[in-house]
């Protein structure tokens, strides 16, 4: 039987493809049934409030980072979006006087915006890595800061940054999911050549390492909605990711869902998949079940209901 063609862009391959009882299960779930989905290899937490939520994701820095050492350094890849932690984890290094370059700690950015075939500077307004510093790291006193050379973002030779996760031990991935399904800009490819009937398998899609990706129209919505005040011409349509197989080189993948990224429906699909191994690719985020060490976190006001309500 021949998979729907996506309701949301027709070129692409994306949620709306799946199997309706898939869907209509997971819009069932309430928020218990969310925490009653861990099994072992995932887990679900929730947080009463976003000052819990948000200092629960910024502390998952301060744990990798304690397990670094000079001889064996650990690093947190870790995303825009949320953003609401970076200035806490500025906080706690300062607060702790926890010495990042003593400890030869180490951080990744996930992705970046590409324009004409080209990273943006860390000077555009979308730079992650300029949200990254100017959040966070250009918070931290000068004596506590990290090495440049420890942090690594995707731009420039991105086979050394893909070959930084074999020298150095990540702890942790974290991530945030977009309305696509996607952690980091691994979206759902394009219905094009041998992916035009039937999507790519749970293997070929794991394979992929960092590179450059052109990105779901629900992304460049997305980010136009949380980004730019929902000017989608200011939003690039290309960008750099990290990868599926870099993923799967960190110990736990940790995912932050603050309700405000992905919609009620969304967060709760994503984790209904994980739980059951229902591996599909037009749903990325659900390759995770696949992954010995995954957390979803949801702060309980953003998990809302998925019911009719007009507005």
């Amino acid at each position: 039987m021949s998979r729907p063609i996506s309701k949301l862009a027709p070129a692409w391959w994306d949620y709306t493809t799946l199997d309706p009882a898939i869907l209509n299960d997971a819009a069932r779930l309430s928020a218990r049934d969310l925490t009653q989905l861990s099994r072992p290899g995932f887990s679900v937490r929730i947080y009463d409030t976003p000052q819990e939520f948000y200092a629960a994701q910024a502390l998952e820095y301060l744990e990798a980072w304690r397990e670094s050492t000079p001889d064996n350094p650990v690093g947190i890849c870790g995303p825009i979006g949320p953003t609401e932690h970076l200035p806490l984890v500025a906080q706690m290094v300062n607060a702790m006087r926890f010495d990042l370059g003593r400890h030869e700690a180490h951080f990744w950015g996930m992705d970046e915006w590409l324009i004409d075939g080209e990273t943006v500077s860390p000077k555009h307004p979308l730079s992650f890595a300029r949200c990254d510093n100017e959040l966070c790291f250009d918070r931290i006193e000068s004596a506590l800061a990290m090495p440049e050379a420890n942090k690594h973002f995707p731009t420039g030779d991105l086979e050394a940054y893909s070959a930084s996760y074999d020298t150095v031990r990540c702890a942790i991935m974290q991530g945030g999911q977009g309305e696509v399904k996607h952690w980091a800009f691994n979206d759902p490819l394009m219905r094009e050549g041998a992916y035009t009937d039937v999507p790519p398998t749970p293997d070929e899609y794991r394979s992929l390492g960092t590179r450059r990706v052109k990105l779901h129209p629900v992304t460049v919505m997305q980010n136009a909605r949380t980004s730019g005040g929902g000017n989608v011409s200011m939003v690039p349509t290309e960008a750099v990711t990290v990868g599926p197989r870099e993923t799967w080189k960190a110990d736990c993948v940790s995912i932050w869902h603050p309700g405000h990224h992905d919609n009620p429906f969304g967060i709760r699909l994503t984790a209904f998949m994980i739980a059951n191994s229902i591996m599909d690719t037009a749903v990325p985020m659900s390759l995770l079940a696949d992954h010995p060490n995954v957390r979803f976190s949801y702060l309980r006001s953003g998990i809302g209901e998925v019911a009719v309500e007009m507005h």
